[in-house]
């Protein structure tokens, strides 16, 4: 007797762009066991976080990649896409949002800038579970050094589910260490790329103009946190909660003096 197995829905985005090899390799690494759709950024949105357009019209172009495979590109940031993604091209939400893979580490504190991770946070507004991948190496990144862990993180996930809210934030280890030593489930580190301001002269306007630049700041790290983990060749993944934004241990520290203040404007 055969057993039809109900095959997952999955949303894919990143923010590279519809046609970057990272988002390619994920949709390779999940495409034997998941219904898949794409719907990725027209052109790269790297650090756009969870910006939205809404200044401009967005854009939806069906188009395909090698193979005759249908993918959907949209003219805006990857939260665009799951947004558009979800209430346009899909007919019922799906299991679950993945976004990647990204060329560059999403580890530490830049996880608050990327627009890898911005595409899964707007799946988590509408209670869709999420995992965001990346590789730490930006030139040359091991995307078939990843593939083979992309479906056993996500089996995992869809068997043993995240908690409302939450998040799962994944980076693949530097290519030069050769490998990945193992699985990490760790906490997120604090380094970001800082900014690095470069002044530059206009030719012929006689004013100045900068290029941000970006500098790492680094900072000392916890051995559980993923940039540590990182760092010895783990493959690292942190359970990120966005779901619940307050700071309840400063909201009941002060919020009877912080109220007492519309008193000293009477």
């Amino acid at each position: 007797m055969q057993i039809n197995v109900k095959r997952p829905s999955i949303l894919v985005t990143n923010d590279d762009g519809i046609h970057a090899p990272g988002i390619k390799h994920l949709w390779q690494a999940l495409a034997s066991f998941a219904d898949i759709t794409v719907v990725a950024p027209a052109r790269e949105q790297s650090a756009v976080g969870l910006s939205i357009t809404v200044r401009d019209p967005l854009h939806i172009e069906k188009t395909t990649w090698p193979a005759n495979i249908p993918v959907w590109s949209v003219s805006g940031t990857p939260a665009d896409c799951v947004k558009l993604g979800l209430t346009v091209i899909l007919q019922s939400p799906p299991d679950l949002i993945l976004s990647g893979i990204n060329r560059g580490t999403n580890a530490g504190r830049n996880v608050l800038y990327s627009g890898t991770v911005g595409g899964v946070i707007e799946g988590i507004m509408h209670d869709i579970p999420g995992i965001a991948f990346s590789c730490f190496d930006y030139h040359d990144a091991a995307y078939q050094m990843a593939e083979p862990y992309i479906p056993l993180i996500v089996q995992h996930i869809l068997e043993h589910p995240l908690p409302i809210g939450t998040f799962l934030n994944v980076n693949f280890p530097p290519k030069h260490l050769e490998g990945i030593k193992g699985i990490k489930l760790a906490r997120q580190g604090k380094e970001y790329w800082s900014e690095n301001p470069d002044r530059r002269e206009h030719p012929t306007q006689n004013n100045s103009y900068y290029w941000l630049g970006a500098k790492l700041a680094k900072f000392d790290e916890d051995a559980d946190s993923d940039i540590s983990l990182l760092q010895q060749g783990y493959l690292t993944a942190v359970p990120v909660h966005v779901g619940e934004l307050t700071d309840h241990k400063h909201l009941l520290a002060h919020r009877d003096r912080f109220e007492q203040l519309s008193l000293e404007c009477r």
